[in-house]
């Protein structure tokens, strides 16, 4: 089994508790005396798509991972209306089977304790100079200095994952743009970042920053700028430098038997599959046993994520965002204790 390095407080909890909760010591607290509840990643799987996105991935993950992921993590997410196929994955999991609610408990803007707090669409409203930040999309550098200026506010001190989403990734300059903005965020607010201290005009907590691969869009995927060809360099780059990334590409465009099909739409329709694989893969399974229903908030209306006719793309990329995050709370990737 690999050794997983804890602070001296977290190591205890994980002994005696099999994690810390909130109730042992409020998060605010921990947060003052400089614990950082994140990880350097160990193992050697860093790339949440379409292998990753299946629920009997999720339930083989020990719990003691997902337990400190949802109580330690308070996690700022910026998207558009593509991004929602995580967030309403996330909050439709904790009603899906039972002890979910209570396992995959996640807030909306609203942290409370012993629940996975989630920070939606909060950093638009830190861009700079006008800029728009609403996506990775509409701007591609605007996301470096609205996370900067989101980050540097007091009241975001308990924030320690970032993850920004892209409309549409087509045409965008990945390797000019995104890549080097993340690695420099990280070089700044990472895990011993230049940003990371007690000194004046630094903060305590350190970041982590999930890289996001864009959307399939139809009959359109392959070739240079596209979706597939974008999605390659970034999963090349997370896997050179050992950074977690959320592929959406490779979660949309593979079908539930791990089959490619490189003319999907980011609803899974392919006229070379020759009709959705998403949609007749949930016909054919039960609501609540194989799969679940989507909400747009936590407890509230059943709802596909946007640009979507099924639940199941949704489904798979919470499964995919609860992996990442135990993967950030120390687990391996492998061990199943």
């Amino acid at each position: 089994m690999k050794i997983i390095k804890y602070s001296a407080l977290a190591l205890v909890c994980l002994l005696s508790l099999g994690g810390c909760s909130s109730d042992d010591q409020p998060n605010d607290e921990k947060e003052q005396e400089g614990i950082s509840p994140i990880s350097k990643v160990n193992g050697s799987q860093f790339i949440a798509g379409y292998t990753v996105a299946k629920e009997s991935v999720l339930r083989a993950i020990p719990s003691k991972y997902i337990d400190l992921a949802r109580t330690n993590l308070h996690v700022a997410y910026q998207h558009t209306s593509h991004g929602t196929h995580v967030t309403y994955g996330l909050y439709g999991l904790q009603d899906y089977k039972k002890g979910d609610e209570l396992t995959f408990a996640v807030t909306e803007n609203n942290p409370k304790d012993n629940k996975l707090d989630l920070r939606d669409y909060q950093m638009k409203n830190y861009a700079a100079n006008g800029e728009d930040a609403s996506d990775l999309s509409r701007n591609e550098t605007a996301f470096i200095q609205a996370t900067r200026n989101f980050l540097d506010d007091a009241n975001n001190k308990a924030i320690n994952v970032v993850m920004w989403a892209w409309c549409d990734i087509k045409g965008h300059h990945v390797e000019q743009n995104y890549l080097p903005g993340m690695q420099t965020l990280i070089s700044e607010y990472g895990i011993e970042g230049s940003k990371i201290g007690t000194a004046e005009g630094q903060r305590e907590q350190p970041v982590y920053f999930i890289f996001m691969t864009g959307h399939a869009n139809k009959g359109a995927n392959e070739g240079d700028g596209r979706p597939a060809n974008q999605s390659d360099l970034i999963v090349n780059f997370c896997k050179t430098n050992k950074w977690l990334c959320l592929d959406y590409y490779s979660i949309d465009s593979h079908c539930m038997n791990d089959n490619y099909w490189n003319d999907v739409s980011d609803d899974g329709y392919s006229q070379a599959y020759g009709g959705n694989f998403y949609m007749d893969w949930q016909n054919n399974k039960t609501l609540g046993v194989d799969y679940y229903e989507n909400k747009r908030s936590p407890n509230g209306t059943i709802s596909y994520g946007e640009h979507n006719s099924q639940h199941i793309t949704a489904n798979r990329k919470a499964y995919a965002m609860w992996w990442i995050l135990a993967r950030i709370s120390g687990w391996d990737g492998e061990s199943t204790e």
